[in-house]
């Protein structure tokens, strides 16, 4: 992904807090109007596939409290991006038993490597042994543990928050193939 794309789709994800573990709304947000019209001069300068166009449009429409589009989205891409997207949608619906379903249908994502490398150094600076024995035993990420410490998240709700938002930006990455 070039700087001149990469940079501008990130921005997307630049709201006054992160994505809440539920389903929203939040203050902040952008309308999917807004949306659209931030995202078409972004990705009409990319060379991206019409899926990783998607995915991009789904995931930050999500990011935005748009769960129902990005949930039209998602669905309709029957690939692991798609699948990982929907799963993502339906953990803050919250929905969980059927995220970890779509969860099992990614397998092991390419971006998963990534996602746990940058959660254990989260997780290691704060001291956090425990969760991250969870979420990513053996340097693996396990997805699936993650929907369950948010089903459960109680008083780690920002550190949870702040784990998802690594999720959005290296999912994004990915897609955008960076």
């Amino acid at each position: 992904m070039t700087e001149n794309v990469e940079k501008p789709l990130l921005n997307l994800l630049a709201t006054a807090e992160h994505a809440a573990l539920g389903p929203g709304p939040r203050a902040g947000v952008k309308s999917e109007a807004e949306l659209a019209r931030d995202l078409k001069p972004i990705l009409a300068e990319a060379s991206l596939s019409t899926d990783e166009r998607e995915l991009i449009r789904a995931l930050v429409l999500l990011w935005h409290d748009h769960l129902d589009a990005a949930h039209t989205i998602s669905q309709a891409i029957e690939n692991p991006g798609g699948s990982l997207v929907h799963a993502i949608m339906h953990r803050r619906e919250p929905d969980f038993w059927n995220s970890k379903y779509w969860w099992r249908r990614v397998g092991k994502h390419p971006c998963f490597p990534e996602l746990a490398r940058r959660v254990t150094a989260l997780l290691d600076s704060r001291n956090e042994s425990a969760l991250l024995a969870k979420l990513a035993p053996r340097g693996e990420w396990d997805a699936c543990a993650f929907v369950d410490a948010c089903e459960r998240a109680g008083d780690r709700d920002d550190l949870l928050r702040e784990i998802q938002r690594i999720e959005f930006f290296v999912a994004l990455e990915h897609f955008a193939g960076h």
